[in-house]
């Protein structure tokens, strides 16, 4: 794509994020994610506690200390203790009850990010209750899969190395830096899927979502990165706000999250919206002309920003 092309996108980017008020529509996606974490918590304790040892699910936590600002970490593994240690009994309990409650809870944040990528894509709602009701806890469970893997990712890379006996070998190094480029890399494909399937349109071909997810990655990476740095060496947010202050450090990361998420999909909308070729998912067959690919951003052609 020309120079002048990427100028248009990135002029229309930031011209639809103020007018879909982006900022607005994350702090809405914030607040349902912390409405859902601490369920999530428990069902995520529950699931690792079919495989190992629970009461070690705190300290491999503390692994994800790169990601996480300090005081949000510690909510996540203050409370990952609190289950973890719960009396053994009531792990098969916790499991259903956590998955049941994390399911209901987190669909609805989750079914806030879809009605904010509907907007973002130009799209309004039209399924029904039960198929948008099934594509949220869906995606919410792949969700819960994702943490999942990323914290065996984070955690257990180190560990194979040192059982194998590579901990201090250039291999060991090397296995141990790739697992954050892996990480990043499956980010990025989770990103695109969410692009892809969540909002309500005729799915875009796999192309046209991999901008936004890379841009999203990248920023929430070093925007995570940053937001723990400030939140530890600069920020008062305990001295402001007392015994909530870290709750409010957890809403405002979350906040970066959501905003990220968005504005990728912003980018991905855009760039769609840059070409008259049919970017959707032609499953094989002829290419449909504008107006006749169910999606707005694949059936019209944006406006021309650059002078």
């Amino acid at each position: 794509m020309p120079r002048k092309g990427w100028k248009d996108i990135l002029l229309r980017v930031w011209d639809e994020q103020g007018k879909d008020n982006v900022s607005m529509l994350a702090a809405g996606v914030a607040y349902y994610a912390l409405l859902a974490i601490f369920p999530a918590i428990a069902a995520l304790v529950s699931i690792y506690g079919l495989v190992a040892d629970p009461s070690m699910i705190e300290s491999q936590l503390n692994q994800l200390g790169s990601l996480l600002p300090p005081e949000a970490l510690t909510i996540v593994s203050d409370q990952a203790r609190k289950v973890a240690t719960a009396p053994s009994q009531g792990l098969g309990f916790g499991l259903v009850f956590g998955l049941l409650l994390t399911l209901w809870s987190a669909s609805r944040g989750t079914n806030s990010l879809v009605s904010a990528l509907n907007i973002a894509y130009g799209e309004k709602e039209t399924r029904g209750f039960i198929t948008l009701a099934a594509l949220s806890m869906g995606l919410t469970v792949a969700g819960l899969l994702f943490v999942i893997l990323a914290m065996a990712l984070i955690v257990a890379v180190p560990a194979a190395i040192a059982i194998i006996g590579l901990k201090d070998t250039p291999i060991g190094w090397i296995a141990s830096l790739a697992r954050w480029p892996i990480l990043a890399v499956t980010i990025m494909l989770a990103l695109a899927v969410f692009y892809r399937y969540a909002p309500d349109r005729r799915e875009p071909q796999w192309r046209w979502v991999t901008w936004g997810s890379a841009m999203a990655t990248v920023v929430w990476l070093l925007g995570s990165l940053a937001f723990s740095v400030y939140v530890s060496n600069f920020g008062s947010y305990n001295e402001t706000y007392g015994s909530v202050g870290a709750v409010v450090v957890l809403l405002l990361w979350f906040n970066l999250t959501s905003y990220v998420v968005l504005l990728g999909a912003e980018l991905n909308a855009e760039i769609e919206h840059q070409t008259a070729r049919d970017t959707t998912d032609r499953d094989g067959r002829p290419s449909r002309p504008l107006g006749q690919r169910d999606a707005y951003v694949a059936d019209t052609v944006g406006e021309r920003k650059a002078s």
